[in-house]
Parts: C-alpha cells; structure tokens; sequence
C-alpha cells in the first residue's frame, strides 16, 4: 500500500503562475516535477498610477532563488516586453539556460546585454521538440502581433499540458505561415490533460481581423499623400513594420527610423531575415532635409504617448533631428494600452495643436490586436479538447469571461480553475486539483537601480506628498537641557507658494515653536516625543487654515 501511493505521489507535477493572473503583463509560469523545474516566459510590467517613480514591475523570483537547484531552463513563447523583459533580473539571480525562437533570442539578447550579462542561448524552431529534465516540449507555429510566436505542448509524467501562447487566428498572416492547425488537432486527439489559454480578449466577439487589413488602409492614406507621413507603432510589430516599408516602397518613398528601440529591432530584423529592405530605402534620420516631403516617411517609436519617446520629442520640439510641422500626416498604429489612454489622448491633441493630421485607431483601420477574440477561442478549444482548463493571460473579467466560453463549449465547471498568482495546481494522471498551498509571489518594483527597495510604506509617502506636499521643522537644541538654542524654521515643498503664504508659514511657525518651549517647560529630553508632538500641534493646525495634509517632518540638530 505503501508503495502505490509513493509510485502515485512522484507522477505529481505542479504548475505555479508567478505572474500574469488578474493582470495584464508579468507573464511566468512554473512548472515542477521532483528535482527539475522549467520557467515559462518571464515578462514584466509597467506600473499603474499609483506606484509613483516607479520604471517597471517584475515578478517575485523568490521561489526560484530558494529552488535554484532545480531549475533546468526558460522556454519563451514570443519576443514580447511582457513575456521576456524581467530576464535580466532573474539571470542576475539564477544561471539559467533559455530557449526561444530566433527573433525572441535576439530580442533577450540586445537586453541582456543592456544589463551586462551573458547567458546560454539556445535558438528552436516552430515544429521541434525538446527536452529540458523531465519535460519534453513540442513548439507549434502560432501568430501573433510579433514573429515567431510558439505554443507550446509540454508532456510530462502526469499528461500533456498546452499552453497557447499569446495567439490570434490569422489564416492569412504577412509571412504566410499561419498557425499549424493540422499539429493542433493531433495534439487534440492524442489528449490534452490541462490548456493554459491566453484570455485578453475574451470579453471581444467574433474574430480578429488579419493584419493584411491594416495594409489596405495604409495604402489608401499613402495614396494621393503629398505630405510627410510619421508612422507609430509598436517596435516589436515586425510584420507591421515590413507592411509600412512595403506601403513606402509601393509609393517611392524613403523611410527613416526612429527611436532606439526601433532601431534595435530594425537592425536585428534585417540582419536575422525577418525585415527585407531594399538597397538605398533606408535613410540617416539626421539627413531627411534633404529629402521631399512628399517623398519621406518616418517610422518611429511613441505610439503610447510615452513622453520620452521619439514622437512625443518630436511633437514638444526636443527631437533633434525632427519636429512635427503643419501638413504632417501622423499615424498611430496602435491601440492605447489599458492605463496609457490619457497619455495617448494627450500626444494626439498636442499633434493636432502643432497642425498635424492625426489619423488613430477610433477614425481608422490603422492597427488590429495580436489577441484571440471569443469566436478563435472556441476554435482552440474544439481543437485541443482539453480535459482540464485554466484561463491566463488577463485581468479578472478576461479570465473569468474566458471561463464562460469553455462551459458554453461543454467544459464542467469543476474542471476550469481561475487563479491567482501564487496558488499551486497539482497534475496527476487524469485529474488535476488546486492545492491550499500558495507560494510568496508579490509585485517587485524597479525604481532606477533599485530592485525590490520600495514597497508599500514608500509608496504610502510618495503618494502623501504628491497629494498635499511637505512640509519641514528644523530646529537646533541642546541635548542636555532640551533647551532650543535655535529655531524652529519651516521649510515648504509642494504645500504652498511661500512667498504668497507668508502670515501662514510665520504661525505655523510659532506653533512649533510653542509645542517645543513646552517641551522644554516639561523637561522633555524624548526627541522621539517631541518631534510627534510638534507633527501633532501643527497638523491640527495646518488643517485647520488649509483642510490640507501635507507630510510634516521635524528635524532636530543635536548641539
């Protein structure tokens, strides 16, 4: 008896997200199985706008560090920030082989290497098959808003896990390789025991239009143009990219590039064969006065409004080699991430304010998503058949909406499970459970150097002073006597125009000063005491004359 549930026990392979649940970004998943670990993408995340200074958001990569040992390999589905922009920070922790198709490396590598670092490449095709310890990993062609996308089929000893990727049905993608719906479907048959499905745009009907769609709408803008075209869009869009050069070529134009991340990408396309540039369309970015306006365009990076991309220096006049000038036709080939509305709203009225033509996504067909909408979802799901469901790649309501198209196709609900970051899934043959573990997995933020060194405390003040500002007490006392040999003086920051609030820096001056004469009075030596009661006295009071709570900090010099 004994021995049966030992040989049961080590057929138990867990699956951890660490990211990528209940939001949109931060994709990793963990999958173990006794000693071996393998990582599924490891993206990051922009911060929302209450993590204010905050540059971006990583996972939790505590319980990798404490099993470092068993970690065998990071398997990337495509090339996406959200999917492999948190590399460097686990390499700098973990010695890591990662596997990714050729643009997705190239893409990790150019990052890598921003950080200082190195690590083991391997570069796989769509159709091999791999194995990383105890799991064998078959990559299936899929597409998406970037090249080489992959899916994944992973069999392990408790069955066969697929996991989709970021995926949308394309039957008639630029590079003429649509998903490999014939792989899918003996994938299906063979028997699938849990799908892990990408789940952004499962609140959409219908179906994602193909990318061929933009392109007709970019030759109708093109067409009749005399103008000088800036197109925005998104640096890892390489298909976008090519169409846009394509569309410029087909109207014998030059095209210039700008922004370095565009440039970056630009380059490794084109070298790797993905971007195919004629000889003499390209042109230095610093010698386009030369060229017609009629026959130029710029492809640059901004599309989200990002006010230290290329486009929003080139609409405030900080570009140095171009500024947006009446009669431009500015393209954005992109849709505003959920949380970058305002900031795309703002670049589009200050485009329009500098006599541009703008031409978006609410007034044309310049950008389509790289998500799956509800009617390719049911496709993937007839066609893999899993018996067990797990919905990623989404806020709450994508998820929990995604669950919703699997029961319509029949799925148990008992067998669909919704979770969060952290909680842990056991696979055995046949039957998968949600586990009462949970593994520690909060929101790592990077600010500059520091990763990690601000929290929720930190971010408690920032906010307190973006709010109300701060407002300083310095004061000079003897230690010995308490007595206060100079002062208090009140310095103010983001509270008040001092030089227009002069009555009422004075009086919450003598309000400190009377809170620490008392304190002298008293014999109070606590500096701990008197700094909360000279905080209280003058909160009462600030709030009071303002109905404003700026941050107070007291300041005593020992003399």
């Amino acid at each position: 008896m004994i021995i049966k549930e030992n040989k049961k026990e080590s057929h138990e392979v867990k699956l951890i997200p660490l990211g990528g649940l209940n939001e949109v970004g931060k994709n990793i998943t963990v999958l173990e199985y006794k000693n071996d670990i393998i990582v599924i993408d490891c993206g990051l995340s922009f911060p929302d706008d209450e993590m204010f200074g905050i540059d971006i958001v990583i996972p939790d990569f505590t319980y990798l560090i404490k099993n470092r040992e068993k970690v065998k390999g990071i398997i990337l589905t495509h090339g996406h920030e959200d999917h492999i922009g948190a590399i460097p920070y686990l390499l700098k922790e973990i010695d890591v082989p990662i596997y990714g198709t050729r643009l997705t490396l190239g893409l990790v590598e150019n990052k890598i290497k921003e950080h200082g670092l190195t690590a083991k490449l391997n570069i796989i095709k769509a159709g091999q098959t791999i194995k990383i310890g105890e799991f064998k990993i078959e990559t299936i062609r899929t597409t998406h808003s970037i090249a080489d996308a992959i899916c994944l089929a992973i069999d392990t000893p408790a069955g066969v896990i697929f996991h989709t990727g970021d995926f949308k049905v394309d039957y008639t993608p630029l590079d003429g390789e649509p998903i490999d719906f014939q792989r899918l479907a003996k994938i299906g048959s063979r028997g699938v025991l849990l799908m892990l499905a990408d789940s952004t745009n499962s609140e959409r009907k219908g179906y994602t239009p193909s990318e061929r769609t933009v392109g007709i709408t970019l030759e109708n803008i093109f067409r009749g143009c005399n103008s000088r075209i800036l197109t925005a869009t998104f640096a890892s869009n390489v298909h976008r990219l090519q169409r846009i050069i394509d569309t410029a070529i087909m109207f014998d134009r030059k095209v210039a590039i700008s922004g370095r991340s565009m440039i970056n990408v630009v380059k490794l396309a084109t070298e790797i064969g993905y971007l195919k540039i004629p000889a003499n369309v390209l042109v230095d970015i610093h010698k386009i006065k030369n060229i017609k306006d009629s026959e130029l365009v710029i492809i640059t990076t901004g599309s989200q409004g990002e006010p230290m991309s290329a486009l929003s220096r080139m609409a405030t006049n900080d570009h140095k080699a171009v500024q947006i000038k009446n009669g431009d036709v500015v393209i954005l080939s992109s849709s505003p991430i959920p949380g970058n509305e305002k900031t795309v709203s703002n670049i589009v009225n200050l485009l329009f304010a500098k006599g541009a033509e703008v031409i978006y996504s609410d007034i044309a067909d310049i950008h389509v998503t790289g998500h799956a909408c509800a009617e390719e979802l049911k496709l993937i799901h007839t066609l893999i058949k899993p018996k067990y469901f797990m919905p990623v790649h989404g806020e709450y309501r994508h998820l929990r909406q995604h669950a919703k198209i699997a029961e319509t196709l029949g799925m148990r609900t008992e067998n669909i499970f919704i979770l969060g970051n952290g909680d842990v899934l056991s696979l055995k043959r046949n039957q998968v459970v949600k586990t009462k573990e949970t593994v520690h997995c909060s929101n790592v933020m990077v600010d500059g150097l520091g990763v990690g060194d601000v929290g929720n405390i930190v971010l408690r003040d920032r906010k307190l002073l973006s709010e109300a500002g701060l407002i300083i007490v310095v004061a000079a006392i003897d230690k010995a006597t308490g007595f206060v040999c100079s002062g208090p003086d009140i310095i103010s920051r983001g509270f008040v125009y001092v030089r227009e609030s002069e009555d009422l820096i004075e009086s919450a001056r003598k309000v400190a000063e009377e809170r620490l004469f008392k304190c002298q009075k008293e014999n109070m030596k606590d500096w701990s005491g008197m700094k909360s009661a000279v905080r209280s006295d003058l909160q009462n009071f600030i709030y009071q004359r303002t109905k404003r709570n700026p941050v107070i900090l007291p300041i005593f010099m020992e003399v």
